[in-house]
């Protein structure tokens, strides 16, 4: 048995299931929060996007660590 090809990149493909489900919910909740206090909304959508950014170098670190491993 023979397999070709950079299993690094599907290491990747696995890996970048974390961020999809967390940024998932992060959006998912922050919308929830917001339906049920919309007073607090420029609070709540800062803190989303702060969690979005955080969620998304993780994929990224794990994009770059697929090349250069």
């Amino acid at each position: 048995m023979d397999i070709e090809g950079n299993l690094n990149l599907i290491g990747y493909g696995l890996a970048a299931i974390g961020p999809g489900i967390g940024v998932g919910l992060i959006f998912g909740l922050g919308v929830q929060a917001i339906a049920r206090q919309p007073e607090a909304r420029g609070m709540l959508q800062g803190q989303m996007l702060i969690g979005f950014a955080l969620t998304e170098v993780l994929a990224l670190i794990g994009l770059v660590l697929a090349f250069v491993l």
